[in-house]
């Protein structure tokens, strides 16, 4: 990790070389992803199955594109009973949060004839991304589906990529099943975000497409915004642990890591006040380094975007934290709860040093689709209003229009514009 005592101006560096890990760094890949979205909007079906079988090596047909209800069933035979009671648990916690998140539409009406209020409406369909691959994430399933349903969102469709065997991988089947998915379609990348936005014979257009996915995938819902509605351009993943004196260091280099072991882009932050914190958590992430499975990721992630930025107080610490608006935020201090209320960018703050960040990815409830690369500082974590659409409700009796008839004329004309003005001014 690199160290840096910060100093006026360092910041700025650091989220410049940051920002270079943003899907939009990445133009070189933007034409392939374009040649691709344009195949599956004039070929549909058929480009599906050109870039399945050229990626992913498997041959698909209209027959085989979707999964069936015997792949699930041979899918729960797959995986342990335990883990699914996991998920289930998890599933619990993640609807319950969700659902304080509702709202409801309303109304207001007065004595002389007026009604205003919102209307919330859920969207009708909804497309869910979940990568394959080297890894499977059901917990990514649970997160995106689950606030979908809660909002009242009545066809929850997937694209997952198979394998050579044109098989799926069987957690995220199950946890596809658990949460409630419809359809799920064996269809991966930059294709599946082409199927899901334009509609082709086999798999609908939605209305919004969720869900994360390698820089194609990125780029591909880039791409394809204003056809549909998307949740992010999600960038690589990052954490950021504010820590003092009386912090556990063994703790910390833990949590690092373990958001360090996504990918080698990924961002690992450590803002102390106590530069004994920091030997000791370089100390303590080297020894886990001797005995974790993908160690060799974890070292490139940390040499290229890991930190170690020493402030000169508590204040300074929080400064960096708004300025770089963390994904994740630990805050692991004498008062955590009081460095909280300072904090003004961050997708999810965990306080405490048992408040570990897996926490929130598999269990406790909150979501964790975040926003990246700086964009907690005007975005939010993936949540039911994602998947509602709000439409305001006017209402004016004649006689509730007349007293105020020409203050609307007055303004439309001027404006300039006469029409409307005149749509007011012909009924009296």
């Amino acid at each position: 990790m690199q160290r840096v005592e910060v100093k006026d101006g360092d910041i700025s560096s650091i989220l410049e070389k940051l920002m270079k890990r943003s899907p939009s760094q990445y133009p070189e890949y933007e034409q392939t992803v374009k040649d691709i979205l344009a195949d599956v909007l004039d070929n549909g079906d058929e480009a599906l199955f050109k870039y399945t079988k050229k990626f992913d090596k498997a041959d698909l047909t209209k027959d085989t594109i979707k999964v069936t209800e015997a792949e699930i069933k041979e899918a729960y035979e797959k995986v342990d009973d335990s883990l699914i009671e996991v998920m289930r648990k998890a599933l619990k916690n993640v609807k319950e949060f969700h659902e304080k998140q509702l709202t409801n539409s309303w109304f207001n009406t007065t004595e002389n004839g007026t009604l205003l209020g919102q209307k919330i409406t859920p969207l009708e369909i909804v497309g869910v991304y979940v990568p394959g691959g080297k890894a499977a994430y059901p917990s990514s399933v649970l997160m995106n589906v689950i606030p979908a349903h809660v909002a009242g969102v009545p066809n929850i469709v997937m694209c997952t990529p198979c394998g050579a065997d044109g098989k799926v991988t069987p957690t995220t089947l199950v946890a596809a099943k658990e949460a409630g998915v419809g359809d799920i379609f064996k269809v991966g990348g930059a294709q599946a975000i082409g199927a899901m936005a334009y509609g082709t014979e086999s798999v609908p257009k939605v209305d919004k497409i969720v869900g994360p996915g390698n820089i194609f995938v990125a780029l591909a819902k880039k791409s394809v915004y204003g056809h549909v509605s998307i949740d992010s351009i999600a960038g690589p993943s990052e954490v950021m642990c504010i820590a003092d004196e009386t912090a556990n260091p063994h703790f910390i280099a833990a949590d690092l890591i373990s958001q360090a072991e996504h990918d080698e882009l990924a961002s690992a932050t450590l803002v102390t006040t106590s530069v004994e914190i920091a030997d000791k958590v370089s100390e303590e992430i080297e020894e886990y380094l001797k005995t974790l499975s993908r160690a060799d990721i974890i070292r490139k992630s940390l040499d290229n975007f890991g930190f170690q930025l020493i402030a000169k107080d508590i204040e300074q610490a929080v400064a960096i934290t708004n300025a770089i608006a963390p994904e994740h935020l630990e805050i692991v201090t004498k008062d955590p709860f009081y460095v909280m209320t300072k904090v003004k960018n961050a997708g999810a703050i965990f306080l405490g040093e048992y408040s570990s960040e897996p926490l929130g990815d598999y269990f406790a409830g909150p979501n964790h689709v975040l926003p990246t690369n700086g964009t907690a500082k005007f975005f939010s974590p993936l949540n039911v209003d994602d998947f509602v659409k709000k439409s305001s409700v006017i209402y004016y009796s004649k006689e509730a229009l007349e007293p105020i008839k020409d203050d609307i004329i007055a303004f439309a004309e001027a404006e300039q514009l006469t029409a409307h003005a005149n749509a007011i001014r012909v009924r009296f």
